[in-house]
């Protein structure tokens, strides 16, 4: 221990501290304002200027303060709500901007999976019937399996409402039909807008129908059968596929021209139809189905509804050679439509596929064998041929009633 009144030796804890050889460093001001009546200025903008400010105004109020002098000549910055703003519209405009070349892109690899032809009807009907001789030639031409799905009911509506409700991207297409498109829109509530729900793609043509009855029924030709139908108000009756089917139409308007009174039984297509005309239940069918049985003579014809005669048969007078149906709506004729919206590149495709299909002979000789003739169109000419007819279905129901 150090004698009393000596010194003791320095230690860490004990040295005297000096000041540093060096200038210090400069610190960063505070911000004016954390005391009462403080002023400041400052070469920086954002610093507050050389005014007053009330105490504990600090320099995160003074910023945020809208009203703040010189604010209004130099404009509020960007908000982050208005920079997240211009990052959404810059997105949108790509988005929008890369759309051409999404639906280009998609259209060259298009089919890439299956495609869905639905058929409206069941299996037997002339309109399944056309599906199953496209369906194959469709495979060939596009490289991917065209496969004929059944979705019968309500006379060709429920299946193109399916249609109607599908995604579009071609892979869902209708075998359509006046009946499903011109006719049923106007008779029943099908939840699909004819000229709006779809897009239209191909045409195959107009089929040939003719007026068949029953053998029973005393008739051989269509002036007889006018004339019994006077003669016996009430008592005919005809066949068709379903109500809104052409047949439907058809029976109203020779009933019409023939001035008699005949009661219209719908069936669930065509075969049904037949059998029933086949077993006397009903005695008129006016329908492409019915064509064996007439060549089998199983049934009468008396007509054909067409272009001029069928050259199937030949010895069958056309109703326009006798003066009726030249003015008839509702043409018979089979087409194809695809939902709307779908991309315009794959509506062309389909197109060409088709008329490709219906160029090959084998496939006009199968269409030809159910009462078709072949009559391409462009994706264009269908969608004006579906809105005519359309319009013409529509006076001819009110001038007749039917509803």
């Amino acid at each position: 221990m150090p004698p009393t009144g000596a010194s003791s030796p320095p230690t860490p804890w004990s040295r005297t501290s000096t000041a540093p050889a060096f200038p210090p460093r400069p610190r960063r001001r505070a911000s004016p304002g954390w005391w009462s009546g403080a002023t400041a200025t400052s070469p920086n903008p954002d610093d507050p200027p050389a005014v007053p400010y009330p105490a504990g105004l600090g320099r995160a109020a003074w910023r945020a303060d809208p009203h703040r002098p010189g604010q209004a000549a130099r404009g509020p910055g960007p908000s982050q709500g208005d920079r997240a703003m211009s990052a959404t519209r810059r997105s949108v405009l790509a988005a929008a901007l890369s759309l051409p070349f999404i639906h280009t892109a998609r259209a060259q690899a298009y089919p890439d999976r299956p495609i869905r032809l639905f058929s409206p009807y069941p299996p037997g009907a002339t309109n399944d019937n056309t599906a199953r001789t496209m369906s194959q030639a469709l495979t060939k031409r596009l490289g991917q399996p065209v496969v004929v799905e059944n979705r019968a009911g309500a006379g060709g509506a429920v299946g193109a409402r399916a249609v109607a409700d599908a995604k579009p991207d071609g892979y869902s297409l209708l075998n359509a039909s006046a009946s499903n498109l011109t006719i049923a829109p106007h008779l029943n509530r099908v939840g699909y807008d004819p000229l709006k729900s779809f897009a239209p793609v191909a045409m195959a043509g107009e089929a040939y129908s003719i007026v068949a009855v029953n053998p029973a029924l005393p008739v051989k030709t269509l002036a007889e059968l006018f004339d019994y139908g006077r003669r016996n108000p009430g008592l005919l009756n005809y066949a068709s596929p379903g109500i809104g089917s052409v047949s439907h139409l058809r029976g109203a308007l020779l009933a019409d021209a023939g001035g008699y009174d005949a009661v219209h039984v719908p069936f669930p297509g065509s075969a049904a139809a037949a059998t029933s005309t086949l077993a006397g239940d009903c005695h008129i069918m006016i329908d492409p189905a019915v064509a064996p049985y007439v060549e089998a003579g199983q049934l009468r014809g008396l007509a054909t509804v067409g272009a001029g005669r069928w050259d199937a048969f030949p010895d069958l007078p056309s109703l326009a050679e006798q003066g009726i149906g030249a003015d008839w709506p509702g043409s018979g004729w089979f087409g194809w439509v695809a939902p709307a919206a779908t991309p315009a590149p794959v509506v062309a495709r389909l197109n060409e596929a088709f008329n490709e299909a219906l160029a090959e002979p084998e496939v006009a000789a199968a269409l030809h064998r159910l009462g078709l003739r072949v009559e391409p169109m462009t994706p264009e000419a269908v969608g004006q041929r579906i809105a005519d007819d359309h319009a013409a279905v529509g006076r001819a129901l009110r001038r007749l009633r039917i509803s």
